[in-house]
């Protein structure tokens, strides 16, 4: 288990602690708010240097939406890692539902991810409800389903 500052951050080096992902699919780069065990809000800054954009799209750099649905889900893997029935456990997306993208995230943008537990059954399945903004403006939201599995 980890313990937030009294600020509630966690820094680069407690995350690749807490989850498996590393570049370039690790998509958080900081949380700035957390509640061990029900909720977390995290950042990714974007910026023009991530290899999706030599393909999406060359002329209009966009970031694309599985990877906004993928860093919310890390910034609820943060979550996930402090519950006790997931000591030992890897957690494994086991559905996405209700997800909707409102605007695209560009370059020099910075993803605001809030993630929120809201159910954990038979202590292996869960859902948790997910938004990502930028400049408090709503770009992607959605309910998140995971299953945890040994490691």
């Amino acid at each position: 288990m980890i313990e937030a500052s009294t600020e509630n951050i966690i820094l680069i080096e407690e995350i690749q602690k807490l989850l498996p992902h590393r570049y370039p699919f690790l998509l958080v780069d900081r949380i700035i708010s957390y509640v061990p065990g029900k909720s977390a809000t995290g950042i990714k800054n974007v910026t023009m240097n991530e290899l999706f954009f030599q393909g999406h799209f060359p002329n209009r750099p966009i970031m694309p939406g599985v990877l906004i649905v993928e860093a919310m889900a890390q910034v609820g893997g943060i979550v996930l890692t402090q519950l006790p029935e997931a000591s030992g456990q890897l957690s494994l997306f086991a559905g996405i539902d209700k997800v909707r993208f409102r605007r695209p995230v560009t370059p020099g943008d910075q993803l605001v991810m809030t993630t929120e537990l809201i159910v954990v059954k038979r202590k292996r399945f869960g859902k948790m409800q997910a938004r990502a903004e930028v400049s408090g403006k709503l770009v992607a939201e959605g309910e998140l389903m995971f299953s945890l599995v040994d490691s």
